[in-house]
């Protein structure tokens, strides 16, 4: 055992949080993401909910500050009325001023597919997936 590790936090995604660098990106992905055919690593986070994921994660991870949005979310899909609460939840846990870029789902499927990692969660709320840049530890 170690301190101060959220228990939530697998040893398989603390080991990849540590093996990423500076301007790794990783994908947290809701249960309906394309996850298991779109990542280059792909780490199970089931029945975890994803702002629990992502406050644990925060605890660790450090966004990059030499970006101008280190924080993406997919994005509403054209003519879809839907209103993402959990975005909502996701800017609470975020550092005030952190500048969050909005991707078209195609697009974000794309750049998920360059990223480090994707981490697949059973998440229920639909566009609830958030990508992360990793910064520099100081």
């Amino acid at each position: 055992m170690l301190k101060n590790i959220p228990k939530n936090l697998s040893p398989e995604l603390v080991k990849v949080l540590i093996e990423m660098g500076h301007g790794d990106e990783i994908v947290l992905a809701d249960g309906n993401y394309p996850a298991a055919s779109n990542a280059k690593k792909l780490i199970r986070c089931d029945g975890l909910p994803m702002p629990e994921l992502l406050k644990s994660i925060l605890e660790l991870f450090p966004l990059d500050q030499y970006v101008e949005q280190p924080v993406a979310l997919m994005a509403v899909a054209k003519g879809d009325e839907t209103k993402p609460a959990i975005w909502e939840e996701y800017k609470a846990l975020l550092d005030q001023g952190v500048s969050i870029e909005s991707i078209e789902r195609q697009a974000f499927y794309e750049r998920g597919k360059q990223a480090y990692a994707i981490v697949a969660t059973g998440e229920e709320a639909i566009y609830a997936n958030i990508l992360l840049k990793k910064g520099v530890v100081k």
